[in-house]
């Protein structure tokens, strides 16, 4: 597979994740909500720090959070260079693609979203407002929206430790970049025989 179809992958994915992004920025106030399906609502929130919402204490946390993402990024993005150059599988390929894609995605959000928007709070954010942003440069936070409440409810009792308690399935709020970078790894994890063939030892 070619650098150049690896980079059209990319390409779609981070405008698909930047189009969505803007729009939920630019249309919803923070925390509102729009119901798709019953296990499928559309939910703006902002992730400040990592994954699942785990953040770096501390003043400089943030801005360490944006530059190691921006070290991996780099190392991500040799990584499918040298796939490419040693031709390896096409499943190696696109998964590679797709986690530099959503991890280039988010840190769009990280770098730039703090001097490009307004606040959410209670109103619909402004697109370069005169005022200035809402943070400074990678001090952006970034825009999740993507929610799948499976299943809600209260727990059997006979399950240990949590029977009885409301537990909702899933959880989490997450975006496209997510999406691409969850989706390579998982290819990755299943395909992993293909993705990394054994080469045979020679007699």
């Amino acid at each position: 597979m070619s650098l150049k179809k690896a980079a059209v992958i990319i390409f779609l994915i981070l405008l698909i994740d930047q189009i969505t992004k803007v729009y939920i920025k630019t249309h919803f106030v923070l925390g509102e909500e729009i119901p798709v399906f019953d296990w499928f609502r559309i939910l703006f929130v902002e992730n400040e720090g990592m994954a699942w919402g785990a953040k770096i204490p501390g003043a400089y946390g943030k801005l360490f959070l944006t530059l190691f993402r921006l070290v991996a990024i780099v190392g991500i993005g040799y990584w499918l260079w040298d796939a490419v150059r040693k031709k390896s599988s096409r499943i190696l390929i696109v998964s590679i693609a797709l986690i530099f894609a959503g991890a280039f995605g988010n840190i769009i959000d990280s770098v730039f979203y703090g001097i490009i928007f307004g606040d959410s709070h209670h109103q619909i954010a402004a697109f370069l407002p005169a005022e200035g942003g809402y943070g400074t440069l990678f001090h952006g936070k970034v825009v999740d929206m993507l929610y799948f409440p499976l299943w809600e409810g209260y727990l059997p009792e006979w399950i240990p430790f949590k029977g009885g308690d409301y537990f909702r399935f899933f959880e989490p709020v997450f975006n496209i970049a997510d999406t691409a970078i969850s989706t390579g790894v998982g290819l990755l994890l299943v395909f992993n025989k293909r993705a990394f063939p054994k080469k045979e030892k020679e007699d």
